[in-house]
């Protein structure tokens, strides 16, 4: 430990522990019998004989009292058996019993044996056997009770007796029964009252034996006052033990990862271990704390860490330090401690770095959670009215016949097509969508988002430079979002470059504790990583930016939502990744992704139903608690030739169902009071084979993760076209 180093010349402080050397030995030889020890053997012979008969009558007298106690244990547990074999037997018997007369009164045909009734006859009269036997049947209640009980197992054998008698007799029976169980559980007390009685009396037995033992171990304890070379001896094998102790907790101490220091009184630093120097590269055993032990913020740390005298342990707070540019985090806490019979305390810096980070990483996932949700909210609220304007501006286009009238319908579609892309953005980053997996390869999956941002490239002449692993890199992930991730992050380092500013793109394959592979090697192993840097020579990023980097809708751009990297780390954490962060203003930015390369997996192939013919003149019922969305959609089923039928809510929906033969139905899934999954189930339940189409905002993503509604037939998407409610119903139709 740090404090075997040499002490300062200070006169009024030293290290708390010295390394104590053991003194000459000197004088004659140590006989190796002292004939004083012959008294003390002879003592020793009869102390030893005394716990041996002492242990010898405490095992006796605890057998005995454990074997009672047992056998009262026994006997009540015997008997509580009984009454719960009597309890069964009991109902099972009435039960049965009662069954007969049921179907008897239903005029039901029996059988002329009713076995189940007589086997459970017949177990009550076994069970009456063993209540005949002492010493239950000489108690009154128990013979009352047999008696009670032969009675009743007789009148169940005659149907008509039973009938008269049954069910007062049974009722009879169940008090007593009932009566009996209450008094078993008072004499289960008893017995516990009983069992601690017999073990308090062999207790007080075996103290007056400990006591006669301790009396003869007295005398023996007076002989050793006289054996002082032994005591010399022991008290020498004591401090040599004593320090070999202080050396383990010194070699303990230095090898912990937490740095812990001694910090006296005056605030001078008395001992310390190798990882608190390793901190405080300048500290010495003995200088002060106040003195230039570390950096600015280090000496605030001990300062402010030991500007009160603690009692107890006691938590100082989390402290950033930068050491050689790479910033770590401590949890500081004090501890007291005596030094020099005078208040000192512990300090102790356990290093939370990672741990650190991975908090920072679950807030961040949280608050994206949050904002997420929110944003889904909104983004649902606006696919209504833009629905009904979609479905308006397509009827209209239909009607218009001049260029100019037909291009702001396109100018409008446009808009359209805009805004549903942003809702769809929105709802996309609100929900976590599910990975599905296949076999990629990694430079392919670049070169191909290379290919979707080429114009940007080629409208800022931008060189990418790419530095790609020697050996094509498998992997398996869900390939169309990373390929999302690195259009995005390859356009971000576009558009923060200047013009003619070359961008790289790295590929590297690294074990899991970030050491580069070997090529030579194959790349598939488990457990490697592949690393993929994205590297810009743009005006880069302060700490502030950097922090709120992966904010949902924040952006440093004049356009744009703010999304892009918020989806991009949910996508690599859903690959189980990580996403780094390398930049400083002026210097550039670096995006350094790891990824693991997992297990292969098989790849589905999914089939396409090729369209059917649509069937016209259709009995259609919409349902919608937003009139503008209800009356839109009607209109345009009205126009291409449908008989509709609209309501407001669920239970109008249903009554008109009940009352008029439909063909399809149009339901909306948010709607007050009941919603439209309710809705759907009770129109299923009644009829079954009607076709639901469900309308939501969320529709895509239901499709994707699986989780339509078992009583709905299809999921469309708001907003909707003329072209999809066409097809839906058409494939409905065609299915059926």
């Amino acid at each position: 430990m740090a404090s075997k180093q040499k002490p300062t010349q200070q006169s009024d402080g030293e290290v708390v522990y010295r390394r104590l050397l053991p003194s000459a030995s000197g004088g004659k030889k140590e006989s190796r019998l002292d004939p004083t020890l012959l008294p003390l053997i002879a003592g020793f012979a009869l102390l030893l004989l005394l716990v041996w008969v002492l242990g010898s009558l405490s095992v006796r007298r605890l057998e005995d009292t454990s074997s009672d106690a047992l056998a009262l244990e026994h006997s009540h547990a015997t008997r509580a058996g009984l009454l719960l074999n009597l309890r069964v037997a009991l109902t099972k018997l009435d039960n049965e019993a009662r069954k007969r007369m049921e179907a008897t009164a239903r005029r039901e045909l029996s059988p002329p044996f009713d076995l189940r009734l007589d086997s459970a006859r017949g177990e009550a009269s076994n069970l009456l056997a063993q209540v005949d036997h002492a010493p239950l049947g000489e108690l009154p209640n128990w013979r009352k009770f047999r008696d009670d009980l032969a009675a009743y197992v007789e009148t169940t054998k005659d149907k008509d007796r039973y009938l008269r008698e049954g069910f007062a007799r049974f009722r009879d029976v169940d008090a007593e029964l009932n009566e009996l169980i209450n008094d078993s559980a008072i004499e289960e007390q008893q017995v516990f009252v009983r069992a601690d009685a017999m073990q308090k009396a062999a207790t007080r037995s075996i103290r007056i034996w400990n006591l006669f033992a301790l009396l003869a171990g007295l005398g023996v304890a007076v002989a050793t006052i006289w054996q002082v070379q032994r005591r010399f001896h022991q008290n020498r094998l004591s401090t040599e033990a004593a320090r070999r102790e202080r050396e383990f907790s010194n070699q303990m101490l230095e090898g912990m990862v937490s740095a812990i220091a001694a910090i006296d009184r005056r605030d001078r630093i008395r001992s310390a271990n190798a990882a608190f120097l390793n901190i405080f590269p300048q500290a010495t055993i003995g200088s002060s704390i106040h003195d230039r032990v570390g950096s600015s913020e280090g000496t605030k740390l001990l300062e402010s860490a030991t500007a009160s005298h603690v009692e107890t342990a006691t938590y100082r707070g989390r402290w950033n330090l930068n050491e050689d540019g790479v910033e770590r985090a401590f949890d500081v806490y004090s501890s007291p401690l005596e030094i020099d019979l005078e208040h000192g305390q512990i300090l102790t810096l356990v290093d939370v770095t990672e741990a650190a980070k991975s908090e920072a990483a679950l807030r961040r996932s949280e608050a994206l959670a949050a904002v997420g949700e929110a944003a889904a909210q909104l983004a649902h609220e606006i696919k209504n009215p833009l629905g009904s304007i979609r479905l308006g501006i397509e009827m209209l286009s239909e009607y218009m016949v001049t260029a100019e009238a037909l291009k702001t319908m396109g100018l409008v579609n446009r808009g359209i097509d805009h805004l549903n892309k942003l809702v769809v953005d929105v709802t996309q980053f609100s929900r976590r969508r599910e990975l599905d997996r296949a076999e990629f390869d990694l430079h392919e999956l670049i070169n191909s988002s290379l290919d979707l941002v080429a114009d940007r490239v080629q409208d800022k002449e931008t060189p990418v430079e790419k530095h790609f692993a020697r050996v094509p890199i498998r992997g398996n992930g869900d390939e169309e979002q990373l390929r999302e991730v690195f259009v995005n992050l390859i356009g971000n380092a576009i558009d923060a470059s200047a013009p003619k500013s070359p961008v790289s793109i790295t590929t590297e394959l690294v074990e899991s504790d970030n050491r580069s592979q070997s090529i030579e090697a194959p790349a598939r192993r488990n457990g490697a990583l592949v690393r993929i840097q994205i590297t810009d020579h743009g005006t880069g990023m302060d700490a502030k930016t950097r922090a709120r980097l992966f904010e949902p809708f924040f952006t440093t751009k004049k356009r744009g939502t703010g999304l892009g990297l918020s989806m991009v780390y949910g996508i690599i954490e859903r690959h189980r990744g990580r996403l780094e962060i390398e930049s400083a203003p002026g210097k550039g930015t670096t995006f350094v992704i790891r990824l693991p390369l997992a297990d292969l997996a098989k790849i589905s192939a999914v089939r396409e139903t090729a369209p059917v013919p649509r069937k016209p003149n259709l009995n259609i019922l919409v349902v919608d608690d937003d009139e503008r969305v209800c009356e839109v959609i009607a209109e345009y089923l009205r126009s291409d030739g449908h008989t509709v039928v609209v309501a407001d809510n669920g239970s109008d929906a249903i009554a008109q169902v009940r009352r008029k033969t439909f063909d399809v139905v149009f339901l909306d899934r948010a709607m007050p009071g009941m919603s439209g999954d309710q809705t759907a189930e009770r129109i299923k339940k009644s009829f079954p084979d009607l076709p639901i189409i469900l309308l939501t905002g969320f529709g895509t993503l239901i499709e994707v993760t699986g989780s339509r509604p078992h009583a709905v037939d299809v999921v469309l998407g708001k907003p909707v076209t003329l072209g999809s409610l066409r097809q839906t119903i058409d494939k409905l139709l065609h299915a059926a």
